[in-house]
C-alpha cells in the first residue's frame, strides 16, 4: 500500500509520500509515488498516487503529452500551456480516463479492479494556488478552508494529528512538522507503509521550490521526530488521571448516575441454568 497527503495553506503547499509497495509480506519494493512538474516562473505542480502501481505510471507517463480537446477548433490543452489549475486537473482526470479505456478490461479479466486514486496540486501564474483529489474515474474534488489536506492509501493513522493541527493559518514548516508526524504514526501502526519519504515544500507565488527531500530512516530530523513524538505521547498519557470509580473523591468520575451509565446486563435467577 502506499500513504500520502497533500496541505494547502495559505502560505504554499505540502506534499509527502512513502515508496513502498507490497504484494504480500514476502514481495516488498520500493517505488516513488511523487512526481513534480516545475516550469520555473509559471508553473509548480505535484502529482501523488496511490492505488495499482502500473495504472499510476501509466497515468504519470501519459499525463505528461495528453491533450485535453472539447472542440475541434480548440487549441489543445496540456499541464505545460493551461492557464488554470482547474484544466490542468482536467487533463489529469482525461489522462486516467485514457488508461481506464485502454486497461480496464483486460484488468477485469485477470480479476484485477481499476483502482488509482491522485493528489494533484500546485499553482499556475495569474491565480491562486489549488490541490485536488482525482478518483479512479477521472472526477476530482477541490480541497477548502475547512478542508485544507487530503490524504490517500492507508490515511486512518495518520489522520488525528492533522485534523487537530492544521488550518489554513497553519505555518509552513509546522505543516511539515505535522505531515511527517502523520507518517510517523501511520508507518508504526501499518506495515505496508514505509521510507523512503520524499517530502516537498512549495512557497505560495514562488512557482518553483529548492525545499524537496529524501528521508531515510537515518534523516537526523526524522529520527528526532520519531522517538521525540513517541517520547511527548507517553509523557501526556501518563499525566491523565487514571479512572476513578468513587465519584465522592474526585471532580471527574467514571462511574455516574443515569439510566445509561451502565451496560445492560442478563441477570439469572438463582434456580435458572446458563447454557
Amino acid at each position: 500500500m502506499t500513504y500520502c497527503v497533500g496541505i494547502k495553506l495559505n502560505a504554499g503547499l505540502v506534499f509527502l509520500s512513502d515508496s513502498r509497495t507490497n504484494a504480500g509480506v514476502d514481495n516488498i519494493s520500493t517505488f516513488r509515488k511523487m512526481i513534480v512538474y516545475e516550469k520555473p516562473g509559471d508553473r509548480f505542480m505535484v502529482l501523488l498516487s496511490a492505488g495499482n502501481l502500473s495504472i499510476s505510471q501509466s497515468v504519470r507517463e501519459i499525463l505528461q503529452v495528453e491533450q485535453l480537446k472539447e472542440r475541434e477548433r480548440d487549441e489543445p490543452v496540456t499541464i505545460w500551456n493551461a492557464t488554470s489549475m482547474f484544466d490542468a486537473a482536467r487533463v489529469l482526470g482525461q489522462a486516467v480516463r485514457h488508461v481506464y479505456d485502454r486497461d480496464a478490461e483486460a484488468l477485469k479479466h485477470s480479476g484485477v479492479e481499476f483502482n488509482v486514486t491522485l493528489i494533484f496540486g500546485g499553482q499556475i501564474r495569474g491565480e491562486g494556488m489549488r490541490l485536488f483529489q482525482v478518483y479512479s474515474a477521472g472526477n476530482f474534488i477541490e480541497a477548502t478552508p475547512e478542508t485544507p489536506y487530503f490524504q490517500i492509501g492507508e490515511y486512518k493513522y495518520g489522520k488525528p494529528v492533522l485534523d487537530r493541527v492544521i488550518t489554513p493559518d497553519t505555518a509552513l514548516d509546522e505543516a511539515a512538522k505535522c505531515a511527517l508526524v502523520s507518517m510517523d504514526s501511520t508507518m508504526k501502526s501499518n506495515l505496508s507503509v514505509g521510507p523512503p519519504l520524499d517530502l516537498v515544500v512549495y512557497e505560495a507565488n514562488r512557482f518553483e521550490t529548492d525545499r524537496i527531500v529524501c528521508i531515510d530512516m537515518q534523516n537526523p530530523y526524522f529520527r528526532m521526530l520519531h522517538s521525540s513524538w513517541g517520547e511527548k505521547l507517553r509523557e501526556v498519557f501518563d499525566s491523565l488521571d487514571d479512572p476513578v470509580w468513587d465519584g465522592a473523591h474526585t471532580e471527574t468520575p467514571l462511574l455516574t448516575s443515569g439510566p445509561r451509565s451502565q451496560p445492560l446486563k442478563k441477570l439469572t435467577r438463582p434456580d435458572e441454568k446458563l447454557i
